[in-house]
């Protein structure tokens, strides 16, 4: 099956970290604003996840979402949450570290495409195996 997010070694290694310091996390990619489009990492029992927000997968076992709306324009694309050096976006939990979270993206084959438009995602108000997630409904 096609997935819709990856990590890289050093992106796992940054959440396990995150989430010995904070207990279970949560992803949300920024659509812009104060941040830019960062990947934003967030205390799961602070943070409230939009109920149409989209689930693309997780990273170490925590669940990353984007807005419905914001998902549109990247369906086509293939997220891979990265980490380099530098300040994060200030709301993220990474930002004291020195590193922040980054994502990179490729654009999916038509043959990946195609599978995935046969797997539609699911909304955050729909995911259920994440103790302690929160959706605004």
């Amino acid at each position: 099956m096609v997935e819709r997010l990856s990590s890289t070694k050093e992106a796992e290694e940054l959440v396990k970290e995150m989430v010995a310091i904070h207990g279970p996390v949560v992803f949300h990619q920024s659509g812009g604003c104060c941040d830019g489009s960062a990947p934003m990492c967030f205390p799961r029992s602070e943070f409230r996840v939009g109920s149409r927000d989209v689930y693309l997968g997780s990273i170490h076992s925590q669940p990353f979402f984007i807005a419905e709306d914001q998902y549109a324009y990247w369906e086509h694309t293939h997220l891979i949450i990265d980490v380099v050096k530098g300040r994060g976006g200030m709301f993220s939990l990474e930002g004291p570290t020195g590193k922040r979270f980054l994502t990179r993206s490729r654009v999916f084959t038509d043959i990946e495409f195609r599978e995935l438009k046969s797997n539609p995602v699911k909304n955050a108000k729909d995911v259920n195996e994440y103790e302690g997630l929160k959706t605004t409904s």
